[in-house]
């Protein structure tokens, strides 16, 4: 018999109770027969081992889940019901080593094969955004992928602290280096803020990534910028990282480097949900810091996006 993966209503269970998982899915690890039938499987990295100023998001995943727990089965807008179209499962947490970096990349890596390796596609709460470099690596493997990338950083820079080259400022710069990103199908949105040096935006430059800063988005608006985007990943296969700091820190205060004139909420919303027609093999959501505000407001639109998110998972062409 086909295993349950619709999540627990709240006409069942009330919102409070109960083991929260993401989005009250079912858990089902990597070793349950169950896994066979996951397509794409939630899971946890609470790691900040990259954060090289305010900590924090370590502690996102677990803020995330208890406030996923209001995601319904339904988009209020375009009525897709993401349970329905896809098996979902709470896969749970890689286990960093808080004492190591290295050990860490090394493990989540390992870790993201295995999903890889099942045919599950992964959607991650971080954690901080030095997480998405093992998961490239794992999903990335064979080929280089596209990406769309909603941040106020690029994320792009040589390194940190006198040859420091794995921080949460330098993934995507080690992932172009690695092969794991064909930079021509690279689009980064909603870059902005006082900067070190250019650095970064040179390096982009150099290596034919498309940058798009916030005065650009907020000045050709959310449409007209999600069809560059949707254009530059084309139809080959695309990896997504929302990092959200990428909202403006009146709606998402609860990150270690806010960076003020984003997005509101409902533009940082649609933004996920023109992901639409995008091959989506994996996304993230990252750099949720519940330190930073234990009311949970971040960690509730956080869990929001990976629903939009979701729900173009669910209409992968």
């Amino acid at each position: 018999m086909d295993a349950d993966f619709r999540p627990v209503s709240g006409f069942v269970l009330p919102r409070f109770a109960g083991i929260p998982t993401f989005m009250r899915l079912p858990h089902v690890t990597l070793d349950d027969p169950r896994i066979a039938q996951v397509q794409v499987g939630l899971i946890g990295a609470p790691w900040d081992g990259g954060t090289t100023n305010r900590p924090g998001p370590r502690h996102g995943p677990r803020q995330l889940r208890d406030a996923s727990t209001m995601i319904r089965a339904q988009h209020g807008i375009t009525g897709i019901r993401p349970f329905e179209a896809l098996n979902c499962a709470d896969l749970g947490d890689v286990a960093p080593n808080p004492a190591s970096v290295e050990d860490s990349l090394k493990r989540m890596e390992d870790f993201y094969a295995r999903v890889r390796a099942a045919g599950v596609l992964p959607l991650t709460g971080g954690g901080d955004h030095l997480c998405t470099l093992p998961i490239l690596r794992a999903l990335a493997k064979d080929r280089p992928l596209g990406m769309i990338h909603f941040d106020s950083h690029t994320d792009l820079f040589h390194s940190y602290f006198n040859g420091q080259m794995y921080t949460h400022g330098t993934p995507f710069r080690r992932a172009v280096e690695e092969g794991l990103l064909d930079p021509a199908r690279v689009c980064m949105i909603g870059i902005r803020g006082t900067a070190y040096d250019s650095e970064d935006r040179d390096f982009a430059r150099a290596v034919g990534i498309t940058v798009i800063p916030i005065e650009e988005f907020h000045r050709r608006g959310v449409e007209d910028v999600m069809d560059q985007a949707r254009a530059i990943a084309g139809d080959g296969e695309t990896y997504v990282s929302y990092d959200i700091d990428f909202v403006d820190p009146a709606y998402a205060p609860g990150t270690g480097t806010p960076e003020i004139g984003g997005p509101n909420s409902w533009q940082a919303l649609e933004c996920a949900r023109l992901l639409a027609g995008v091959r989506i093999v994996g996304a993230d959501l990252v750099e949720v810091s519940p330190p930073f505000d234990p009311a949970g407001g971040p960690a509730y639109l956080g869990a929001s996006i990976m629903f939009e998110m979701l729900c173009a998972m669910a209409q992968n062409p």
